[in-house]
């Protein structure tokens, strides 16, 4: 007999979607996705990105096809997700990003197109593509990762910023338009978690340590730290939260 608790965070029959699934925060959701019995799609550049965390689904005994799709590129989007309503798709998590560092006078237009791009319009376009197929069926759920750059200026990080405070107001727009056709959209923002592209704020010693000085719970969060709160979003247990931008920061947003 299944308990209260399974049915309320249990995913078993569900089918998820990840992009930016080959490392970091996106493979960790995805893993985690599989552990609470989801059948997942991973987006990414190549097979041979994709294939770690294959595996690491594979080996809970859920099922993991590949997606093959360049994100910053609307027609590489057109062209991958143009047989998405056949795919039947629960939840889609648009994890997929990038950042660029620079001052504000020295950021090349390149670099801002290519960071709005895959941040921002890749979530909208794979939102609206999905989410259609989902309104069809009257049910989804839709996860957009945000930032505490959604909130807060940064430093050096313009297009990243503007990026993210976009995800916050599409999240909460997409929310508002499909709330009531059983479709949830909801953000996390993560604090300052040891991925990838925090790595050169961990290098500076002085830069890391100010802020740890700021993070009550006195660390770097980890990617798995983001994972259970998308297994949370995506679950029975969330059905009541929409438009939600949730920060998981140890604590910064409260200082």
């Amino acid at each position: 007999m299944t308990s209260w608790l399974e049915s309320q965070f249990s995913l078993r029959g569900k089918r998820a979607l990840v992009t930016g699934s080959s490392k970091g925060i996106g493979s960790a959701i995805a893993i985690s996705l599989a552990q609470a019995g989801a059948d997942l799609v991973l987006v990414g550049r190549s097979t041979e990105s994709l294939e770690t965390t294959r595996l690491g689904i594979e080996a809970t005994g859920q099922q993991a096809e590949l997606l093959i799709c360049d994100v910053s590129s609307s027609a590489s989007i057109d062209k991958a997700f143009g047989g998405i309503a056949e795919m039947n798709v629960d939840i889609v998590v648009n994890n997929a990003g990038t950042i660029s560092r620079a001052p504000a006078a020295e950021t090349a237009m390149q670099d801002w197109t290519r960071v709005i791009n895959t941040n921002l319009s890749s979530i909208f376009q794979i939102s609206q593509a999905c989410g259609s197929a989902m309104i069809l069926r009257g049910h989804g759920t839709i996860i957009n990762i945000a930032s505490l750059l959604s909130f807060q200026g940064g430093i050096n990080v313009p297009a990243y910023t503007a990026s993210k405070h976009g995800v916050a107001g599409v999240t909460k727009a997409l929310a508002n338009e499909w709330g009531n056709k059983g479709v949830s959209v909801n953000a996390i923002a993560p604090g300052y978690i040891a991925t990838d592209n925090t790595a050169p704020l961990r290098a500076d010693q002085e830069r890391s340590a100010s802020i740890l000085a700021r993070i009550p719970m006195g660390r770097w969060g980890e990617a798995e730290d983001i994972a259970s709160v998308a297994v949370f979003l995506a679950s029975p247990a969330a059905r009541y939260i929409n438009g939600e931008v949730l920060t998981v920061d140890g604590g910064w947003m409260g200082r």
